[in-house]
């Protein structure tokens, strides 16, 4: 037999109410979730140009900043992007629309443990420079819910000053944009959205009125309706409403995810039934049946649930396999980056350790002696190969043509700047 969802204590008192319908307000509140979703998608195509499905991440990604306390972990989003690309206007739109929403250009220890809210941060450049190290540790751990943080403070007594310990909880949403990039650690932590330069005027030239557009402001009633706080008449605590219909599905969908996943390795017929009879309704079964087919593990899967699960909340079977076609998309892209990433990477290492020089050397000398550094004969790593890479990274001074081939003189100072931003 199948067990019941669970119910908080504001439901239950709810239900003493034969006039009061629980599921009718479920399903009133996830029309207006949805509502939310559609118009953010609306408001973000209409200020940022973005590639399909970014839009509805980053749409996505806001709403589920105000359910950000009930999951057990949250991605940091990155946009990474160049300059003029609109990555400050997409911060502002983020702040705007989030739970608690703050802009910064900077970030200290400080800020991170004794505020509340989303943070965006622009300019995010240099986190991996030496001195950063308390600041980068707290940020590596900082996504995951039940992260503290103990300082020391004087506190005055009757009976003098004494140092006491005070407590910080450092998990909140948090949105980064720099240009470099991220360092691979904390980069684990993020889900990355490119940003390039737009030549569409029409977004362009758009004056940043978003905070006093008509479907802006009924977006933001919208949120005020549902996670505004208000006193509960009979206990005298303050909740949203959201809180008061009962959002304990999330806690539901962690643990039978966790039923799924510990029964579904055998697929043998006992263990079906043992998940159908675990597993509150058929429509857990094929969300959990999504997820697996998707192929999101591991670290990804941890980032991606709660997004994942509030998609189902919000939008049903559709949403979800839109939100996992998309996340899917973005962690391919990622894992492909990645390897060209720790190349890169050992290029701007391997050029900063050449001895300081402004003559010209061939590409020939230059990948033969990388080769060697790399420690590898792979085919795809020639000088075709190695000409780009050294464009893309910034690493030529000046190129000309000789009888010995192409020769460049390499930026040597760029490369140790480079790397001392990882170091």
């Amino acid at each position: 037999m199948k067990k019941n969802p669970p119910l908080t204590k504001e439901d239950f008192e709810k239900l003493k109410s034969s006039t009061f319908d629980l599921e009718k307000e479920k399903d009133e509140q996830s029309k207006d979730l949805k509502e939310i979703y559609l118009n953010l998608v609306d408001i973000l195509r209409e200020y940022i140009d973005m590639k399909e499905g970014d839009f509805e991440f980053v749409a996505l990604w806001i709403l589920g900043t105000y359910f950000h306390q009930d999951f057990f972990t949250y991605p940091y989003l990155f946009l990474n992007a160049t300059k003029g690309s609109g990555k400050t206007r997409l911060l502002k739109i983020i702040k705007f629309f989030s739970k608690n929403g703050e802009m910064l250009n900077s970030l200290t220890e400080a800020v991170l443990f004794r505020t509340t809210g989303t943070l965006c941060i622009d300019e995010f450049e240099g986190i991996g420079r030496k001195g950063g190290e308390n600041l980068r540790e707290l940020l590596n751990s900082a996504y995951k819910k039940g992260t503290k943080v103990k300082r020391m403070k004087q506190q005055k007594t009757s009976e003098g000053v004494r140092q006491v310990v005070e407590e910080f909880d450092v998990y909140r949403p948090i949105a980064i944009a720099n240009i470099w990039g991220m360092e691979n650690v904390l980069s684990d932590r993020c889900i990355k959205i490119i940003l390039e330069k737009s030549s569409n005027k029409r977004i362009t030239n758009l004056i940043e009125l978003f905070e006093y557009d008509f479907k802006s402001l009924e977006t933001k009633k919208i949120l005020d309706k549902l996670f505004t706080k208000k006193k509960s008449e009979k206990e005298g605590k303050e909740m949203s409403l959201v809180s008061l219909v009962s959002f304990s599905w999330l806690l539901g969908r962690y643990q039978e995810w966790n039923e799924y996943v510990r029964n579904s390795a055998d697929d043998n017929n006992t263990n079906n039934i043992n998940i159908n009879n675990n597993i509150n309704n058929i429509n857990n079964i094929c969300l959990f049946e999504s997820i697996k087919n998707s192929r999101i593990s591991g670290r990804n899967l941890e980032l991606c649930f709660p997004l994942i699960i509030l998609s189902d909340r919000i939008g049903g079977k559709e949403l979800v396999e839109t939100t996992l076609k998309i996340l899917s998309e973005i962690i391919n892209e990622k894992m492909e980056e990645d390897c060209f990433e720790n190349i890169d990477n050992t290029l701007i290492e391997y050029v900063s350790k050449i001895t300081q020089t402004l003559s010209f050397t061939t590409l020939n000398s230059i990948l033969e002696g990388f080769r060697k550094y790399l420690g590898t004969n792979e085919d795809w790593v020639n000088s075709k190969w190695l000409g780009r890479a050294l464009i893309r990274l910034n690493l030529i001074l000046q190129t000309r043509r000789s009888g010995r081939g192409r020769e460049v003189i390499l930026n040597i100072k760029k490369a140790k700047e480079k790397l001392n931003i990882f170091t």
